[in-house]
């Protein structure tokens, strides 16, 4: 429409410009008639002024509808009507011989040469021929001022005027090429800066979202921002950022309709048969209605009022790691351009995922690495402070009875060397344990299944403890007939001494600890009550780390054993604790 416009305006301004020139040629006529031109036969001046009279008027019609009317009939006319003035002349002024009148008609192909192109610049002169031979006729039969009949008369201003024609024609047909082909280029061009504003536009508007997701460390903060500007960017009713882990699905971010209800922050659902299935192959799925719904999903969203989704992949490289769904009221609702906005904006929110994935990484790394550091130096103070109680305790009494071996009796010098053999049995204890924990760390520890008679082994060990100690009661209760256990013997009553050892040590005198074992579900749960001081919360899980227990001396290894041993026999071991209320250490293994 614009293009035919443009046309029509060109064609309008060709048009004026003839018209003046007609105007031009009007008062050319007057000075010719009625000043150059004498020896008028009888009446013909007459003719001569009123054939001017005639040309002034419609030259004046002409001009004024040039610029009002549709430039393509006006031109029709307006080309005829020359043609029928010049005629005119040439016919009245053939009474002179030599009269090169009949030559204005060369005009009116030129003329029709800028309207027609080759086309109008042939098919003139061919109409004009009869006229040429009209003219020559004419001129014979009514003057006797020149000779007869002459052909050159004719055939040689027709081939003059089918030349010059032709010549006019083939550069206004190459000019209307050339500025075709211009029009077509500069529509290209038009075409291509629209396109061009276009993608400026998406990358700002993209460029503007990666600003947002770049705002915050923090992903549930920066998902927050990036949602704030895509509010502003592209119209939603619901938008969803979705994350694959694992076979699973699990939302992280929810706005817009049904945020409580439908696909809350944190739910997770399997991604078979959902269009997650399709976003993992990395392609953009746009279902311009969901309804029928194709997926599970599309039900609840036509619950919603929602009728068309676009779900873009999340990309990280040829990896998708989640998608980016956008969700309107209306079907058909989403532009190709919106289209390709999501797609973009799918990658940043890939990207921005990974970094801050990246980034909490290597900080979960780094606050791993100082606890480990810490824990090492825990441990290797502890290590150093229950190796030093004991060979203190040892060097004193050998220097003792080194020093005093003949002042003291015979009961003293049993006192002191039992001293020395418990401190001693103490450090071999301690140095088993640092070696168990070494062996742990390096995965050399070894150990030998076989079946083991929980029960039994229980009772043996609640025994020995009852022996070395008559401060604190032991009660031991077996709940019915318990299955055996493939596992290592001796790592197991490792496990067991060291729980009921640590029950014992911190309960007070005249208090009690609580054995027992049953069958559960399968395998053997064991718990160690002691009514003792309890351990806070906070502590509860440090206990159980390599050099942790320099919270609670004298605990620093040995329960870091005892849950490896656990769950190298596919158990594990767990503590309930109240402080001033004691503490349950449970002990869970699978039967054989």
């Amino acid at each position: 429409m614009a293009a035919e416009q443009t046309r029509l305006a060109g064609l309008r301004e060709v048009e004026l410009w003839i018209a003046r020139v007609r105007l031009g040629a009007v008062l050319f006529a007057v000075v010719e008639v009625g000043l150059l031109s004498t020896g008028y036969p009888r009446g013909y001046e007459t003719y001569a002024w009123f054939t001017t009279a005639a040309f002034g008027v419609g030259a004046i019609l002409i001009f004024g509808a040039s610029a009002r009317f549709d430039p393509r009939g006006v031109g029709l006319v307006a080309l005829v009507f020359d043609a029928c003035a010049i005629c005119a002349y040439a016919t009245i002024y053939s009474y002179e011989y030599g009269s090169p009148t009949r030559w204005a008609l060369i005009f009116v192909v030129v003329e029709a040469a800028l309207r027609y192109g080759l086309f109008g610049a042939v098919v003139l002169p061919v109409l004009l021929l009869p006229f040429l031979v009209f003219a020559e006729w004419w001129r014979v039969h009514h003057f006797d001022s020149g000779p007869g009949f002459i052909w050159d008369r004719v055939t040689f201003p027709f081939g003059v005027f089918v030349i010059t024609g032709a010549i006019v024609g083939w550069l206004v047909n190459r000019l209307a090429r050339e500025a075709s082909f211009a029009e077509a280029r500069a529509g290209e061009a038009e075409t291509l800066r629209d396109q061009l504003g276009r993608r400026v536009d998406v990358l700002e508007a993209a460029n503007r979202c990666a600003r947002a997701l770049a705002s915050s460390l923090d992903l549930d903060q920066a998902f927050g921002a990036f949602i704030r500007e895509l509010r502003g960017l592209v119209a939603f009713e619901r938008v969803t950022i979705v994350l694959v882990e694992g076979g699973r699905a699990e939302v992280m971010a929810v706005a817009g309709r049904g945020t409580d209800t439908v696909f809350p922050p944190g739910s997770a659902r399997p991604v078979r048969g959902s269009v997650l299935e399709e976003v993992l192959e990395g392609r953009l799925v746009y279902r311009s209605s969901i309804d029928p719904p194709q997926y599970p999903e599309e039900e609840e969203l036509l619950g919603l009022g929602l009728r068309s989704r676009v779900v873009a992949p999340m990309q990280v490289g040829p990896r998708t790691i989640g998608m980016l769904g956008l969700v309107r009221a209306e079907t058909d609702a989403f532009v190709p351009d919106e289209l390709e906005l999501i797609q973009l904006l799918g990658r940043l929110v890939a990207t921005a995922v990974q970094n801050i994935r990246a980034y909490e990484a290597e900080r979960s790394t780094a606050d791993e690495l100082r606890r480990l550091s810490a824990l090492r130096a825990d441990f290797v103070s502890l290590v150093s402070h229950e190796l030093r109680s004991p060979m203190a305790a040892v060097i004193g009494a050998a220097r003792t009875l080194q020093g005093r071996w003949r002042e003291l009796s015979a009961e003293q010098r049993e006192a002191f060397l039992a001293l020395i053999g418990d401190e001693t049995s103490r450090l071999a204890n301690l140095i088993a344990d640092v070696l168990d924990t070494s062996r742990i760390e390096a995965g050399t520890f070894s150990f030998t299944f076989s079946d083991v008679d929980l029960a039994e082994l229980l009772r043996d060990v609640v025994a020995a403890a009852e022996l070395a100690q008559d401060e604190v009661e032991l009660t031991t209760e077996v709940s019915g007939s318990l299955p055996r256990v493939r596992g290592d013997r001796e790592r197991l009553r490792q496990v067991i001494q060291n729980l009921v050892d640590n029950a014992v040590k911190y309960s007070s005198a005249g208090s009690r600890v609580y054995v027992s074992a049953r069958a559960d579900d399968g395998g053997v749960l064991i718990d160690v009550a002691d009514e003792g001081p309890g351990i806070p919360l906070e502590d509860q899980q440090l206990i159980f780390e390599s050099g942790g227990g320099a919270a609670k001396p004298g605990t620093g290894l040995g329960l870091f054993i005892a849950r490896s041993i656990a769950e190298a026999h596919g158990g594990s071991l767990e503590v309930e604790s109240v402080p001033a209320h004691g503490s349950v250490f449970r002990l869970e293994l699978p039967s054989g």
